[in-house]
């Protein structure tokens, strides 16, 4: 695509992530890719443009000596001199006030079912529209949508859309929820903050996915609105974020108790990935602390790596391993885990932790079956823990 009002011709296509990043290893190309992960009700209305499109004044940020800012928002804390941008590329110190150069340019929009984010006890079956703008704070090796989370707002094609018009199409395409995902939506906090404040009013679910790296009171202040997250716990050592996310371990961490303790619904999702943090005594370490710190309840996700960006050379995460460390995670008293990114496969599914029947039957992202009654197991009447109504 040379020229960008191409997106007034968008036709109807429904892409998931795994057929997007298929395009573009094919030659599509990757910047102008964006404009198909937005619906049609948008697009039409829309055209995308590469650039600089709005910014706002970020409130999370201290003035230092000689002009410079220290970001607040995250944990990295970046001390950015005039005129220069942080670690996330999408906050900039313009004259001593740190802006977001993202503010309400997204550069993917994609109404899709929650399923996929995943959620396994948020309103199964429901359709959530699920925004992205291009940045991220950390630099993950095996990330699956490396070609926005790794780009500047100069590199990707991006939508004008103010909070206001996005809780309004998602109204109109009866979506019931929001997603924060795709990039980690703490680049993009502002506009995310506002779209949540809107669409909690409109009666719409807030919900994030996220790798939980965010400082303590943008996310206290997060969770007004949030109802759900869904965090990446990306593996369990100091090494692995320092060597495959250039992050750390400890505020992800924290970040789980504190959406615990402040009763968001909390979904975990590990990637495993081979040789890199598939060792079942770290998985069980793992699950331990899962356990002890935010409960038995806590839905777990064990999802297969595909090799991708700059881990193509690995193996795709064996079936047989995930196998083992939902046993594993079972066998620790975790007792709602599943399998990713392997659909059919019996840890697909969802069962109920006292009487052991399947409470629901996924196909793909669909829902075949569900026996619940108020959040309650139909058989044997167990309180199952989700987003039901």
């Amino acid at each position: 695509m040379k020229d960008s009002n191409m997106a007034k011709d968008i036709p109807e296509l429904t892409l998931t992530k795994r057929e997007f990043l298929k395009l573009c290893g094919s030659g599509f190309c990757a910047l102008c890719a964006a404009q198909f992960f937005v619906p049609p009700e948008i697009s039409r209305a829309q055209t995308a443009v590469k650039g600089l499109i709005k910014t706002k004044l970020s409130p999370y940020f201290t003035s230092l000596e000689g002009g410079e800012v220290r970001c607040e928002l995250c944990p990295r804390r970046c001390g950015i001199p005039a005129g220069k941008r942080g670690f996330c590329r999408v906050r900039e110190n313009r004259e001593g006030g740190l802006y977001s150069l993202v503010y309400g340019n997204p550069c993917a929009i994609h109404l899709a079912p929650i399923e996929k984010e995943p959620f396994f006890h948020v309103l199964p079956g429901t359709t959530s529209l699920t925004i992205s703008t291009a940045g991220c704070n950390l630099r993950c090796k095996f990330c699956e949508n490396w070609e926005i989370s790794q780009a500047g707002p100069e590199d990707v094609y991006s939508y004008e859309i103010p909070p206001e018009i996005m809780v309004r199409k998602a109204k109109e395409m009866r979506a019931c929820s929001i997603a924060y995902t795709y990039a980690e939506p703490t680049i993009f906090y502002e506009y995310m903050s506002d779209i949540a404040s809107l669409a909690k009013k409109e009666g719409l679910l807030n919900i994030i996915h996220s790798n939980g790296f965010i400082s303590e009171t943008p996310l206290l202040n997060l969770c007004k609105d949030l109802d759900a997250a869904q965090i990446d716990l990306k593996g369990f050592t100091d090494t692995f974020y320092s060597e495959l996310s250039n992050g750390e371990l400890e505020p992800v961490l924290r970040t789980l108790k504190m959406l615990r303790q402040r009763k968001i619904h909390l979904e975990i999702t590990n990637l495993v990935i081979p040789t890199k943090n598939d060792k079942i005594s770290l998985v069980k370490e793992m699950c331990l602390w899962i356990k002890r710190e935010l409960g038995t309840d806590i839905p777990v996700h064990f999802s297969r790596f595909y090799p991708l960006h700059k881990l193509q050379r690995l193996p795709s995460t064996p079936i047989s391993i995930l196998e083992k460390t939902r046993a594993v995670a079972l066998s620790c008293g975790l007792e709602y885990v599943y399998i990713g990114k392997v659909p059919g496969h019996e840890g697909w599914n969802t069962f109920c932790p006292e009487c052991k029947k399947r409470v629901i039957q996924r196909v793909g992202y669909m829902i075949e079956e569900i026996h619940l009654t108020e959040g309650k197991c139909e058989y044997c009447g167990w309180p199952i823990p989700g987003i039901w109504g």
